[in-house]
């Protein structure tokens, strides 16, 4: 039977489910996305932009809409070569959205993938969005994937407000309001940026009904899953071991010559 882009965007929106977490470990090309997929506990692909920028040589959040969909289009690709394509649903870090978020969600359809996240920082400005401003990009997204035969596209949508100032009442007002502007989940940066508590998480999952998305950090899968959070991705952390595994072989290298 095959599965139309519409059913893997309910096969992903259905894994969301408080306490027992979808876990993604997010992928940057064709070859991550292969590695991942060939595992049998994998039940979705995520894309990490980090990742993705520093395979082109950029930064995190100077990446054009272009080079980024160039990265979501070799992990697409790396999953046709191993069969799982039609199998595994595609998620796609969009980064804020770029310059118009639902022509951005528009070309990621038609890639294949079926949900996204967007965060409500200006990476052109390098400032956090208003809500007004946020949850109106978020509408876009969520329209604009109904209008491509996506109606269950599903939106990680991340806030960066404890980076700004903000505190963690203020991350549930905007998180409500992004639940009802069409987000499935409500992403929680704080690593770096504010050590989030356990404490904290489990406020966040009370006021937003168990739609919370988190990265492990210091508080680890485990609690998390018993705190009832809907999702945990770990970001470019596997990229990061990556190139530390390359770094040692490149050194151990130079010792043999």
């Amino acid at each position: 039977m095959a599965f139309t882009q519409n059913d893997l965007a309910r096969r992903l929106r259905s894994l969301h489910v408080s306490g027992d977490p979808l876990l993604l470990a997010n992928v940057w090309d064709g070859a991550s996305a292969a590695a991942i997929a060939g595992h049998s506990s994998t039940k979705a692909i995520a894309t990490a932009s980090y990742a993705i920028a520093a395979t082109q040589g950029l930064d995190d959040g100077n990446m054009t809409l272009e080079q980024n969909l160039a990265g979501v289009r070799n992990a697409v690709a790396g999953l046709r070569k191993v069969g799982k394509a039609e199998e595994l649903p595609v998620t796609a870090d969009l980064e804020d959205g770029y310059e118009d978020p639902a022509d951005t969600v528009r070309r990621a359809v038609e890639l294949g993938v079926v949900g996204c996240n967007i965060e409500d920082v200006d990476n052109r400005k390098k400032e956090l969005r208003n809500i007004k401003d946020a949850v109106a990009r978020i509408k876009a997204m969520a329209g604009a994937a109904n209008e491509a035969g996506v109606p269950d596209f599903v939106i990680n949508a991340r806030t960066d407000v404890l980076g700004y100032g903000g505190d963690i009442s203020t991350v549930i007002e905007r998180g409500k309001q992004y639940i009802e502007a069409g987000a499935t989940t409500v992403f929680v940066w704080g690593v770096s940026k504010w050590d989030i508590k356990s404490d904290e998480v489990a406020g966040m999952v009370k006021a937003l009904n168990g739609r919370l998305a988190v990265h492990p950090g210091s508080i680890g899968i485990e609690k998390l899953r018993d705190l009832g959070v809907s999702r945990i991705s770990v970001g470019p952390a596997l990229w990061r071991g990556s190139m530390s595994v390359l770094e040692k072989e490149g050194v151990r290298l130079k010792v043999l010559r």
